[in-house]
């Protein structure tokens, strides 16, 4: 009996410049934490989601989103839940999110 093939998990990260990192950071981690798993503190924060993993870092140059899907068909669409929720908490700022 042979197992399953491994499936490829695919990452991402973005740095996007804010003096509001941790702000951002603590308000999204609080947002999920309600449906999904969620450890965070005012610097770093990981929530896991259905479709992978993000950590975050609230650094001096910004804020640092590291995504790993776990179907890379689906690291488009993580990267875009996550854009559209940093982008309501920074409402009186422009985020710009360059994905590496």
């Amino acid at each position: 009996m042979s197992s399953p093939p491994a499936t490829a998990q695919q990452t991402s990260r973005a740095t996007v410049q804010t003096a509001h990192a941790s702000r951002y950071l603590q308000q999204l981690c609080k947002h999920w934490s309600h449906k999904f798993e969620t450890e965070f503190d005012s610097a770093h924060g990981r929530i896991v989601l259905p479709l992978g993993e993000a950590r975050l870092s609230a650094q001096p140059q910004g804020l640092v989103i590291d995504l790993t899907a776990d179907d890379p068909a689906n690291l488009t669409t993580f990267q875009q839940v996550v854009v559209s929720h940093l982008e309501r908490f920074a409402f009186r700022e422009t985020l710009h999110f360059h994905w590496e």
